[in-house]
């Protein structure tokens, strides 16, 4: 059963959560999963270094490598011309 108006209708302004206010239950739950971190750092480290599986180890190095410096970004970024920028500097290179 959904909460809220029926599907298609207008939302009204202002109601609502406004953008760019934080969900107080996904902030609880950070800070909560924080107080663990420690202890899956060490579980993943545990599995990463006595593991006989290489996928294994790769999925524990990959986790503990996110953690440590942050994932990998998705996206190409672009120049101040919005053109990525590796495609540009390949196709300057094969002029």
């Amino acid at each position: 059963m959904s909460k809220g108006p029926p599907k298609g209708t207008p939302k009204v302004p202002g109601s609502g959560r406004q953008a760019g206010v934080p969900n107080k239950v996904g902030a609880d739950v950070r800070a909560l999963a924080r107080g663990y971190g420690a202890e899956v750092i060490e579980g993943l480290w545990t599995i990463f270094s006595t593991s006989e599986s290489d996928a294994t180890r790769v999925a524990a190095a990959k986790e503990i490598l996110d953690r440590a410096y942050g994932r990998p970004p998705l996206a190409v970024s672009g120049d101040a011309d919005g053109e990525p920028v590796v495609v540009r500097h390949i196709v300057e290179w094969l002029k």
